[in-house]
């Protein structure tokens, strides 16, 4: 008798004139980020589809309880691309006990009806802190241009985050860099002249946990 193989990612079944075809997200991840100076803590879900949108989006956590539960209920479109983050409450253990480590169960319907499933893995655990040293909290008449953020190395990170953002403006910038760095530029045009900005530092573990510091630097006025 002749074998058909068919891939698990297009197995679909039929079963009382309905029909299921399960999927997998192009990206399910969940993470938790520290910030060192204002000593709280946030988790954020991540799922991405695809090219098609999302109707709806569950994850259920290792103990069996839905801690997301959206839904695009009058789109026709859909969500490519939902993030979901928690309030930042101190970090005294009362996030972690309501979301515990282990494996996130994500399942999401698209417009079209199918179904896409995914997991990730929560840990609890946090890769060092990255100490900011150029400009240091507080520095005053920081060059607009030139400056390079310089920070130590963190033995256990796996990449770093750096975001500068001048609030009042909604300017900001992000730079996603690899494992051994410990330096930034800062290109040419984005500091302005007389101005506050806030500078983060995020030292990210293999298991996408995050350790955040941060500081605050005034550039040097108009001449």
């Amino acid at each position: 008798m002749q074998q058909i193989l068919v891939p698990a990612a297009v197995l679909s079944w039929t079963f009382h004139g309905l029909a299921w075809a399960d999927g997998r997200f192009e990206r399910a991840a969940v993470h938790l980020e520290q910030t060192v100076e204002d000593e709280d803590i946030e988790i954020a879900f991540e799922a991405v589809s695809g090219t098609a949108g999302l109707k709806t989006l569950q994850v259920v956590a290792p103990d069996s309880r839905t801690v997301v539960d959206f839904r695009a209920a009058d789109s026709k479109l859909g969500m490519r691309q939902v993030v979901v983050e928690s309030p930042e409450p101190k970090n005294d253990g009362s996030l972690q006990a309501d979301f515990p480590a282990g494996s996130y169960t994500f399942t999401g319907t698209l417009t079209s009806g199918t179904i896409l499933r995914g997991e990730a893995t929560l840990s609890q655990k946090f890769p060092g802190t990255a100490h900011i040293t150029q400009p240091r909290a507080g520095d005053r008449n920081v060059p607009t241009t030139g400056l390079q953020v310089r920070w130590n190395a963190v033995r256990d990170a796996a990449s770093y985050v750096v975001v500068i953002e001048q609030e009042k403006s909604g300017r900001e910038i992000k730079a996603d860099l690899g494992s051994t760095a410990t330096a930034f530029t800062v290109a040419d045009g984005f500091l302005l002249p007389g101005l506050e900005y806030k500078l983060a530092v995020g030292a990210v573990g293999k298991d996408g946990n995050r350790t955040v510091t941060e500081v605050a630097f005034v550039t040097a006025g108009r001449k």
